[in-house]
């Protein structure tokens, strides 16, 4: 494909998990849901999987992760800490995928493994950021405990549905792909619609 048309379904995923963010989010949090993070990272890993089969290039996860951080911003209550670790994910990820996920190195396993350290990864890296470099009153109040929580519960459970969830996603993306360079303009196009179309419906979700 070629590079525009690389954007457009980057911006697709993005949006997807944008949307998922806030609406979700949104559920999750404003009923006491245990753990609600759990659950959008399980979303989040399966569809930076799915993007990554599509196009499995150094920055795209990366790329879906700003979008998505980005859509939360301008559709929801700006907590800093939900696009912090929004940001981090995808940039775990894409440090994950980079490694294992090069182009003659796709079995199963490594599709395992991106998922189980890109939820470590990110846990880890947005736990530490968030208390000792940031430090965001309600982590640095919890101290250390708060972040191994974080990390150790919560990570591991994103782990579990990442080990799961990429094996799926990225296979679904590689069969977007060839489905895709059939009708690559048409694809691009739809793509293009539905973009616009999530963008619109969040605003409503405000």
């Amino acid at each position: 494909m070629t590079n525009y048309k690389n954007w457009i379904w980057l911006a697709l995923f993005g949006s997807l998990w944008g949307i998922a963010e806030v609406s979700g989010g949104e559920f999750l949090y404003s009923n006491d849901i245990p753990h609600a993070s759990i659950w959008l990272s399980a979303w989040a890993l399966f569809l930076l999987a799915t993007a990554r089969g599509l196009i499995n290039k150094p920055g795209s996860s990366t790329a879906v992760g700003g979008v998505a951080t980005l859509f939360k911003l301008a559709n929801a209550s700006p907590f800093f800490c939900h696009l912090l670790g929004i940001f981090i994910l995808g940039l775990a990820f894409d440090a994950a995928a980079t490694v294992l996920l090069k182009e003659e190195k796709r079995g199963a396993l490594r599709r395992a493994l991106t998922g189980i350290i890109s939820a470590y990864g990110g846990y880890t890296l947005f736990a530490f950021l968030i208390t000792y470099v940031v430090r965001y009153e309600p982590w640095t109040a919890g101290g250390i405990s708060k972040v191994l929580n974080h990390i150790l519960v919560g990570g591991s459970f994103a782990a579990l549905a990442g080990a799961v969830l990429v094996p799926f996603g990225y296979r679904a993306g590689l069969g977007a792909d060839k489905a895709a360079s059939r009708q690559p303009r048409w694809a691009a196009a739809s793509a293009f619609v539905l973009i616009i179309l999530i963008w619109t419906a969040g605003r409503f979700l405000k």
